[in-house]
């Protein structure tokens, strides 16, 4: 059996239940952990084809959104907004008593 890198497995997950890469999503969100955010933002573009399929299809320079998933990268809204909506998912806002699923 070949071992996977957990990156590759997320990926798979995330490719293959929207819902799951949704919930977690939102529960980093909540979370507000933003180191968090970049790792899972790069795994599920690696399920979405990579950064320059991303890049394409979301219409934003590839370089530029390798920096902006960077250790250091800070995403605006306008760039995690086309990725998000390139993978079928987008950006909601709930009030603060409505609980966050957990995954």
């Amino acid at each position: 059996m070949k071992d996977r890198s957990h990156d590759d497995a997320m990926a798979d997950l995330f490719r293959d239940d929207p819902a799951t890469a949704a919930a977690t999503l939102d529960a980093i969100l909540a979370d507000g952990d933003q180191g968090e955010l970049l790792v899972t933002l790069r795994q599920m573009i690696k399920a979405f084809g990579g950064v320059p399929a991303v890049a394409k299809s979301a219409e934003l320079n590839p370089t530029q959104l390798y920096r902006t998933l960077s250790e250091k990268g800070n995403p605006e809204l306008r760039s995690l907004n086309a990725v998000l909506r390139t993978m079928g998912l987008r950006l909601a806002v709930r009030p603060l008593g409505e609980s966050v699923p957990h995954v």
